[in-house]
Parts: C-alpha cells; structure tokens; sequence
C-alpha cells in the first residue's frame, strides 16, 4: 500500500513537472509583436488579398486618419476602409509586399510596395498603374486599429497627373479672360470706327 502511495506521488509530481515545462517553454508574444500581428492581418486582408469584408475585425469603429496633403485629423467610420480597398479591387488587381515593421508601444510603422495593375478604364484614369511605396503608422488600441498615418509617395502616381491638369485647366481659364476681353474690345473699336 505504502509503494503504491509512493508511486502516486511520484507519478502525479513528474506530471505536474512535465507540465509546467511546457507552460514555460511556450514564448509569450509581446504587445509590440501582437500590434504587428494586426497590422500584418490588416493588409493581408484588405490589400494583400480581396477579403475586404474583414475591416472590422481591424480596424474601430471610428479611427482618425492623417493623410498626405489637407486631410488630417479627419474622424471617419471603419468602413471606409472596405469602400476604398474595394474601389482598389473593382478596378484591377494587386501583387503588393511589406519591406519591414517597426512597433513601439501602440505604434506600428509599416513599409509596403503597392503593386497596381489597373483593368478598367475608371481606375487606369483615377489610379493607373504601377509601383508605390506606402508608409502606414498604426495606433493600435483594444485591438484595433485607432489611428492611421498614411505617407505615400504620390509622386509616382497618376495623381501627379491629376494635379497637373488641374494645373493647366486653370491656366487655361485665366488665359480666357483676357482673351475675351480683347475679342469684346476689338469688336467696340471696329463699331466705333463703323459709326
């Protein structure tokens, strides 16, 4: 009976053993490492692959967003998010990649190639085609994705095409101006010279 005990114990002792060495040989995650996670799902999901439906599994409710030029500070609902990528994916196809990620406390810094092959002719106008590199800051809270730096480097897009017809369609207006006023001044002088 006393070598059965024993052996109980021993048994029950190696167990309890056995499984605290598991426990502890499994490595936690940081915050920082669970942040990144997010942001690696988020672009997986919404511009690595058309799961678009996913935005709010990533992103909250209401985020701040600080685009490149006036748009900053703007308050917009998460599913935003989905409408743009899904005007993305409307249009043409994606092969993108992310360089490298860099987190510090709630802040995830992410630098990805977007890689654009536009299909209709709406998005090779608005969008075309080609290479850009995108840095994304995220704030992350809860779990989700709060607060969103966006720096893209427009330079290489068709959006350097838009801004210079606007450009032009401008410069054209105000060369109509005076134009118009010669042509009406033209046209009192031949019928002053007439009378």
């Amino acid at each position: 009976m006393r070598n059965t005990i024993t052996l109980i114990v021993l048994v029950f002792c190696s167990v309890t053993i056995a499984q605290q060495d598991t426990l502890m040989s499994k490595p936690t995650l940081s915050q920082e490492e669970i942040n990144k996670q997010i942001a690696r799902d988020f672009y997986m999901n919404l511009w690595f692959t058309n799961n678009t439906d996913k935005y709010d599994q990533y992103v909250a409710e209401e985020y701040v967003v600080h685009d490149i030029g006036d748009r900053k500070n703007v308050v917009e609902p998460a599913i935003e998010q989905k409408i743009v990528a899904d005007r993305f994916w409307g249009g043409g196809s994606w092969d993108n990649k992310i360089d490298y990620q860099i987190a510090d406390g709630d802040l995830v810094a992410t630098r990805w190639i977007a890689n654009y092959k536009a299909e209709s002719l709406m998005a090779k106008i608005m969008f075309g085609s080609g290479s850009i590199p995108i840095i994304n800051v995220f704030r992350i809270k809860d779990g989700k994705i709060v607060e969103i730096w966006n720096h893209r480097h427009d330079i290489d897009t068709n959006q350097t095409m838009m801004f210079t017809i606007k450009g032009l369609l401008i410069g054209l207006l105000i060369a109509l101006i005076p134009t118009f006023i010669a042509f009406r001044l033209k046209r009192k002088i031949k019928q002053l010279k007439t009378t």
